[in-house]
């Protein structure tokens, strides 16, 4: 074994990178959005890594709602489409309406996907 150490990050001297406090902010928003700290997520990119965002939480539970409304939906329409007989006595309204809340539902869908997907996108 040597007794030379060996070269760590820490160690090392640090980059400065000069920008304006607007820069900096917003550097530091991608670098929280992406679950990172700032040095890891400025060294990622400099290296060219793909830094993938953190999804919230809140958007996945709203997407699993609207998945399970879908699915209760669709299988009230499946159910019609067969000739259930739990589904004879529904009248013409009554699936236009179901037909208008999966197409609700789906469109509910694309917007919180895109709000998880492009968050700036209405920037």
């Amino acid at each position: 074994m040597t007794n030379e150490s060996k070269t760590t990050r820490r160690s090392s001297p640090p980059i400065k990178v000069y920008c304006l406090p607007i820069d900096r902010r917003q550097i530091e928003v991608n670098a929280k959005a992406a679950g990172l700290s700032l040095s890891t997520y400025l060294m990622n990119v400099g290296l060219g890594y793909q830094i993938k965002g953190i999804v919230d939480n809140n958007e996945v539970e709203k997407l699993a709602k609207i998945n399970g409304d879908l699915g209760r939906l669709g299988g009230l329409l499946k159910l019609w489409l067969t000739n259930d007989e739990r589904t004879a006595h529904f009248s013409e309204a009554t699936l236009r309406a179901v037909l208008s809340r999966i197409v609700d539902s789906q469109d509910r869908m694309v917007e919180v996907m895109a709000s998880i997907v492009r968050p700036k996108a209405g920037k």
